[in-house]
């Protein structure tokens, strides 16, 4: 079995990275919006440190993702692509690694500004990144869920992007992310 892209396609690794954070990123926006329905409590603190411990793991794979893309070039844009859609493609992919770094660092920072600890599923509780402090509390939670939403807005738009790559213009750019992806037949 081939585990590294290739010029074709994404390899199993690179597949799994992509869908796993598909996955946890989809958990992060449910738990986010069960916690805002949550009284205080124990049910809340359950999700909240849920949420973090996810948060975590993100920003974990996400970095174990890119050494992966460093060490395996992603196979590239078609080449009938527009120049535009090539350079919209990097920025939207730098752009959405920047926010899978940068969210759960200020989720993070948001926690120790409220002098609440962070956790990684209870295994180990992480230093806090900044002294508690009210004002800090709110920047980071104000750009935590700025953030989010730019996320949600990426994301939305990277899942656009690959449909339209699937459906009008009907080259191979969602089929190589896909596991079970059968390249398409020719003149289709």
């Amino acid at each position: 079995m081939q585990f590294r892209n290739t010029a074709e396609k994404y390899g199993p690794i690179a597949q799994l990275f992509h869908w796993t954070i598909v996955v946890l990123i989809i958990t992060q926006f449910a738990l986010a919006m069960r916690a805002d329905d949550l009284p205080r409590g124990a049910a809340l603190l359950a999700t909240l440190t849920l949420h973090k411990s996810i948060g975590i793991t993100i920003f974990s794979l996400a970095i174990l993702r890119l050494v992966w893309r460093w060490v395996n070039p992603v196979p590239a844009m078609p080449s009938t692509a527009p120049r535009w859609q090539h350079l919209a493609a990097k920025i939207s992919h730098a752009a959405l690694y920047g926010l899978l770094l940068v969210m759960p660092i200020f989720g993070w920072m948001m926690s120790s500004a409220r002098n609440f600890p962070v956790s990684w599923f209870g295994l180990v509780t992480l230093p806090d990144l900044v002294k508690p402090n009210k004002q800090a509390y709110e920047f980071f939670h104000d750009g935590h869920e700025t953030l989010g939403t730019i996320l949600l807005v990426l994301a939305i738009l990277h899942a656009a992007a690959a449909l339209k790559h699937h459906f009008i213009d009907r080259d191979e750019v969602l089929l190589r992310m896909l596991p079970w992806n059968r390249k398409r037949p020719s003149g289709h």
